[in-house]
């Protein structure tokens, strides 16, 4: 570390008035006192410029003891973040020499306090960081500078072997760069001798920058339109630029132009056909016919004409670094038949990414289906599994809150004080009903808040889960029914049943916390449980289910909890008939 200034210590606090020079040793900024010491590893060092929305600095590795780069986004947006941490994902998972090296903890947040606008006030704010690997080198495009009569053919034929070798490490993971241009290629300086022009064909080629990297979809039937307009105008292809479906071959059309401009040393503008958009270079140099036929096929604007993949280009390139670059006679013919051989092999490879891309498309439709049909498949168990888990833990929390509303009858005095209560408050209902217990309201009471108790505690059918005011309710709503079930004058027991499920039911489903149509669950549960006991009723169920409360007889207790607990039930299910099948339907007729 020797060669490194010891006061040269940077603050990435991007609102810090004064961020160099730092005193070295200094853990904290002297001016802002933001951290200069990040992870207690990294120093920033100085700042080497701006890339994308993000600063770039040089730190010293404290722990390994080397130079690295430090990547800091200053851009606040969503979609910023997206791609950062987009590229620090991509770049902890690679391991290749052509790829910068990016280490487990290398991506990670800092928090510093930024002055606000209103009354100078200091607001934390989050710095997001990523370390990697240094490559000391020049980029393809400052080499580009020094060579305007472009660069040698067997330069570009090593660099071309190196960047296909890295793009088949890439798609191999599902990644496709989007962003290869001469900026973002860089050759890994020889430390023998960095600066010597015969040594660059050695050097290893590292492709950098990889913020618009993306995960794409390999499946015929999932690929869809990439959702970011990523592009670099002269190196993306059409169907990048307008937001497409987009694969492997987008790396290959920019790299294939990259190398045609360093080939010819004239820049891609010069190079365009003003009236057809075409590059015209193959006049501007003289080069291997089966490489300008490799880097032509690349650049095609329909990406069926494109190498399907960095195997094929692989392959092709091993047959071009094969051929003598000054030919004799015999050579020559052998090469035009290897020429013939290889335009024959490459109308093949068009055939068959031509049929790929007709199968493609022929199979989406299926595959759309299909997709829909599975999906609509898993929804329907999730519902059934959601109601199926509603009913049974509604069905015990009701069963359970009979037993406890019994329990606290039977053992305690206060069904006497809510007799005497009833007696004192309602005497009209004394004198209409003689037989009013306080032991049977309180076990109404006990069902009615362990019915609601379930329902909020299986969750289902998005509810709030408000669980003091479904209790409140539960016990109102179900204390409600025990009073309707005292009003009804007719003596038939299952008329007068029915009426208490539709006030209880109807008035519990209200108070329920779901997000909308409220009315209509509860028009749809109530109605639906009453007539299921309707018909339960018609079928010989008992309805004399609260006689025995007059001696509070323990060996009695099952019907009513029975009662009570396939309430529950009935009710779940019909709220999810509800929630997954009728609202759905009013949405979709345009009831909101």
């Amino acid at each position: 570390m020797s060669h490194i200034n010891q006061n040269a210590v940077h603050c990435i606090n991007s609102d810090c008035p004064r961020p160099y020079p730092q005193p070295w040793g200094n853990k904290f900024c002297h001016t802002c006192g933001a951290p200069v010491h990040l992870l207690d590893r990294y120093v920033p060092l100085q700042r080497l410029g701006s890339g994308g929305f993000a600063q770039i600095y040089t730190v010293w590795d404290q722990k390994t003891q080397t130079e690295k780069v430090l990547k800091v986004l200053m851009e606040s947006s969503p979609k910023a973040l997206e791609l950062f941490t987009q590229e620090a994902a991509v770049l902890r998972t690679l391991r290749h020499p052509g790829v910068p090296r990016v280490d487990a903890d290398g991506y990670f947040s800092v928090e510093m306090l930024s002055a606000t606008t209103v009354q100078n006030h200091l607001k934390p704010h989050h710095f997001h960081c990523l370390v990697m690997e240094k490559i000391n080198g020049q980029t393809l495009e400052e080499i580009f500078q020094e060579y305007p009569q472009g660069c040698s053919e067997v330069w570009i034929l090593n660099w071309l072997i190196q960047a296909v070798d890295i793009l088949q490490e890439l798609h191999t993971r599902k990644i496709i760069h989007r962003d290869i241009k001469p900026s973002n290629l860089m050759l890994r300086a020889s430390q023998a001798s960095p600066n010597k022009k015969g040594t660059r064909r050695d050097e290893q080629l590292v492709l950098i920058d990889f913020g618009g990297a993306k995960q794409y979809n390999s499946n015929l039937f999932g690929n869809k339109p990439s959702s970011t307009r990523l592009y670099s105008s002269g190196y993306s292809p059409p169907e990048q630029i307008v937001g497409g479906i987009i694969g492997p071959s987008v790396d290959f059309y920019a790299l294939g132009r990259t190398m045609i401009e360093m080939l010819t040393g004239k820049s891609l503008s010069d190079l365009q056909n003003p009236a057809t958009g075409e590059l015209v270079w193959r006049n501007r140099v003289n080069v291997n016919s089966q490489l300008a036929d490799l880097l032509e096929d690349m650049i095609q604007e329909d990406v069926r004409s494109r190498p399907a993949n960095a195997a094929i280009l692989q392959k092709r390139l091993v047959k071009i670094s094969g051929v003598s670059p000054q030919p004799g006679i015999f050579s020559k013919i052998q090469q035009s038949f290897r020429q013939s051989l290889g335009q024959a092999q490459g109308i093949l490879v068009q055939v068959e990414d031509s049929v790929g891309q007709a199968l493609t498309h022929s199979a989406h439709a299926v595959s759309q289906t299909t997709l829909f049909i599975l999906k609509a498949i898993f929804n329907v168990f999730l519902a059934c599994l959601d109601t199926f888990w509603t009913m049974l833990i509604t069905g015990i929390g009701a069963s359970v809150g009979t037993i406890g509303g019994f329990a606290l009858a039977s053992q305690t005095t206060i069904d006497e004080q809510i007799t005497r209560l009833i007696s004192h408050q309602l005497p009209t209902l004394i004198l209409t009903t003689p037989r009013v217990s306080g032991a049977e309201l309180l076990l109404f009471a006990g069902a009615g808040l362990g019915t609601a108790w379930g329902l909020t505690l299986a969750g289902g059918f998005g509810q709030k889960r408000r669980f003091f005011v479904i209790s409140f309710m539960g016990i109102i709503s179900y204390g409600f029914g025990w009073l309707v079930l005292q009003l009804i004058t007719p003596e038939q027991g299952d008329e007068r049943l029915v009426g208490l499920i539709l006030a209880a039911v109807s008035l519990l489903t209200i108070s329920l916390g779901f997000r909308s149509h409220h009315i209509v669950y509860a028009i749809i549960s109530a109605f639906g449980t009453a007539i299921v006991f309707a018909v339960l009723f018609f079928l010989g169920f008992p309805t004399n289910l609260f006689d025995f409360l007059h001696s509070l007889n323990w060996n009695e207790l099952w019907l009513p909890t029975t009662f009570f607990g396939f309430v529950g039930v009935v009710l779940s299910f019909w709220l999810g008939v509800s929630h997954y099948l009728i609202v759905p339907g009013l949405r979709l007729l345009g009831w909101r």
